[in-house]
């Protein structure tokens, strides 16, 4: 049996409240709630010395409660602190609304590639977690966010880093308005949505994603700081997308791309892996962002899809170590807008690379640009693509 001082009965009851299902605490827990609630360090350490011990650094919450003597019989009205403890772990709600959205139709996406695919799955509302590979720049995440456009579905998209914790997924206490809340996280908003989650280069994260196995099984979630436990929404998917399949990259062109447990990638149902887009779609897209930035050459168009496609035909040949991304031919055309220079504008965008590459680079555009031939032979090289069958390809755009 255990004496508790009216201040340590406060402080037990604000960790009864935060953790509802459980019959025991640890160390770390206490004083984790205590830095996050404000709650004094020096009446945790008091509290678990009158605690009975499970285990090393483990503690009964269970526990008969005496008053020390000369305590009065009714009860102790509470303190600020316990009040504050309170209201935390009482409130639940989102510091941001804007996170759960439909998205803008882009009137420059050029439906090509797995949109067919990914589209059906979206519009089928069936939870059906999907795992999309493919180089930088091809068009994975807003061919995600394009196909939830046209579906008028909503979702939400969390980026992914080396520091993207349980926390930043889940949720945890926030200060909003002088006061100290349980703020839902993004993963919980979209489950209770019903949106598509959409998990962006998720091959960036560290083991702390393991955090998300539950949520990729499409079950309820239990958020252990308020006990509170969320159901997935009719409609809820995951989507994962990524530069890697989740090995890794021997290569070295995605140093931050980590191995993705066994487990974890097991839970998403299809894995597709897109490749660039062939010449006659490319030149689509092109085009599209010429209007799209006011500019108008033609010409250009044609001239900078051989050349991209005939940098990425020698990176699979294995004669350069770089490659220029659908992405990066629509930052030309932004920057030709502005400098109505064709070679500058390719000068600006290739800065990037190394001194050699880049030289490479200008130089293999100067031929394609001067010699018609010559852009004619780059561009009949890689107008065979083995990459995708041919039927994903045919009236897509």
């Amino acid at each position: 049996m255990n004496n508790l001082t009216p201040k340590q009965t406060e402080v037990l009851s604000a960790f009864t409240q935060a953790y509802p299902n459980q019959d025991t605490i640890t160390r770390q827990e206490m004083f984790t709630f205590a830095e996050e609630t404000g709650l004094n360090i020096n009446s945790v350490r008091s509290l678990i010395r009158n605690l009975p011990t499970v285990s090393r650094g483990v503690y009964s919450m269970v526990t008969n409660v005496v008053s020390m003597p000369n305590v009065p019989a009714e009860p102790v009205q509470q303190t600020p602190v316990a009040e504050a403890v309170q209201k935390a772990v009482g409130k639940v709600r989102s510091t941001s609304s804007e996170e759960v959205f439909v998205p803008q139709k882009d009137p420059t996406f050029v439906k090509w590639g797995y949109f067919s695919d990914v589209s059906k799955i979206i519009k089928s509302k069936m939870f059906y977690p999907l795992y999309v590979a493919g180089l930088s720049g091809n068009g994975k995440t807003m061919m995600i966010e394009q196909a939830c456009a046209a579906a008028n579905r909503e979702y939400v998209r969390v980026q992914i880093t080396p520091e993207t914790d349980e926390d930043d997924l889940i949720g945890g206490f926030r200060l909003l308005d002088g006061e100290t809340v349980f703020a839902k996280g993004p993963v919980i908003k979209a489950m209770e949505a019903g949106a598509i989650l959409l998990i962006d280069e998720i091959d960036r994260g560290s083991n702390k994603l393991m955090a998300l196995q539950g949520v990729l099984e499409g079950k309820p979630v239990l958020i252990k700081k308020t006990g509170e436990v969320v159901h997935p929404a009719p409609g809820f998917n995951v989507i994962g997308t990524a530069n890697t399949k989740g090995q890794g990259d021997d290569a070295g062109r995605f140093i931050s791309a980590s191995i993705i447990d066994e487990a974890f990638l097991e839970r998403f149902t299809i894995t597709l892996e897109q490749p660039y887009p062939k010449a006659a779609v490319e030149k689509k897209i092109i085009k599209n962002h010429m209007e799209k930035f006011g500019a108008n050459d033609s010409e250009f168009v044609d001239k900078l899809v051989a050349w991209g496609q005939a940098i990425r035909k020698t990176f699979l040949d294995g004669g350069v170590d770089e490659i220029v991304s659908t992405r990066r031919l629509c930052h030309i055309v932004q920057t030709f807008s502005i400098f109505n220079d064709r070679m500058k504008a390719i000068e600006l965008c290739v800065n990037r690379f190394d001194e050699d590459t880049r030289s490479g680079f200008l130089d293999l555009y100067s031929k394609i640009d001067g010699d018609v031939d010559a852009m004619d032979e780059a561009l009949g090289e890689v107008q065979t693509d083995v990459n995708m069958p041919e039927d994903h390809w045919s009236n897509e755009f």
